[in-house]
């Protein structure tokens, strides 16, 4: 895949932390070439344009700032009340999009013709990816990543920026009660994905966590936005993906591996999830 260039459109009261996340995201993956200006001009020419968060969201940016967001062909990701810019363009009208928890109301009432999603990390619609605040935007990078240059890459600048490989979406950027830290799941998430390939039921992991069945489901939607299961297969997918960028075993053994069990069954999740074959899959990342 030839070089992308990543605008960083640094517009009238952006937030520096937003252009910061995206730059040492973006800047991290050598598939990627970092600009950053305040002339609109100069991302006219992007494949992405990454919008900051700015002050008073309220107010519009310029029409010069607008007009591109408007007319470009590039994909669009807004960081926080970057999301905001867009919905000024036009750029969200009839799309789904998300912001920073504390600016949803003010998103939709002034832009009733976008419908908003509430507490998710980022939301995908078309070309447009929408982030929650700044730390979302690390999220929504790595998402971005994923896309171009596969699941491997991606794990590895979120080594680097510190930061989970593979937060989806559909996570929520708060939980409406707080989880005491004796209480907190990560080390039985980081089980499962040490224990991909054995059986893995909720009884099990309840188990382990100490707690009862109900209470584990609980605390563990709480912690990452949905069910034990669910995650699962989103961990065992992402394991399989990796498997098939940098390996060159066959899809009986990732299947295997990652905790499928079968080819048949890895065919089905790839097609369910991510609407594509492992071996397209393959070659698709092959060529990145």
């Amino acid at each position: 895949m030839p070089e992308l260039v990543v605008a960083l459109l640094k517009l009238p009261r952006a937030i520096s932390l937003d252009l910061g996340i995206a730059a040492h995201v973006f800047g991290r993956h050598d598939g990627y070439r970092v600009i950053e200006d305040s002339d609109p001009a100069t991302a006219a020419g992007a494949d992405i344009i990454v919008v900051p968060g700015f002050d008073e969201p309220e107010l519009p940016p310029p029409a010069p700032y607008l007009e591109l967001l408007r007319d470009t062909p590039a994909r669009l990701l807004g960081i926080c009340t970057g999301t905001f810019a867009l919905a000024a363009a036009g750029v969200l009208d009839g799309r789904e999009a998300t912001t920073h928890w504390h600016y949803t109301d003010q998103l939709r009432s002034l832009h009733p013709q976008v419908t908003v999603l509430e507490n998710r990390l980022y939301v995908e619609d078309g070309k447009v990816l929408t982030s929650g605040g700044g730390g979302a935007g690390i999220d929504a990078g790595l998402h971005v990543i994923r896309a171009d240059y596969g699941a491997a890459a991606a794990h590895e600048v979120g080594k680097w920026v510190l930061a989970a490989p593979e937060r989806g979406g559909e996570h929520r950027q708060y939980a409406d009660v707080l989880t005491p830290v004796r209480s907190d799941l990560g080390p039985v998430r980081a089980w499962v994905q040490d224990h991909l390939a054995e059986p893995i039921t909720v009884d099990r992991l309840a188990t382990r966590a100490a707690l009862s069945r109900r209470t584990f489901i609980r605390r563990f939607e709480g912690e990452t936005g949905m069910p034990p299961m669910r995650w699962v297969v989103h961990q065992r997918l992402l394991g399989a993906r990796r498997l098939l960028e940098t390996s060159d075993w066959t899809v009986d053994r990732i299947a295997a591996a990652s905790g499928f069990g079968s080819a048949t069954s890895l065919r089905e999740a790839f097609r369910r999830e991510l609407g594509t074959s492992p071996s397209s899959y393959r070659r698709r990342t092959s060529m990145s």
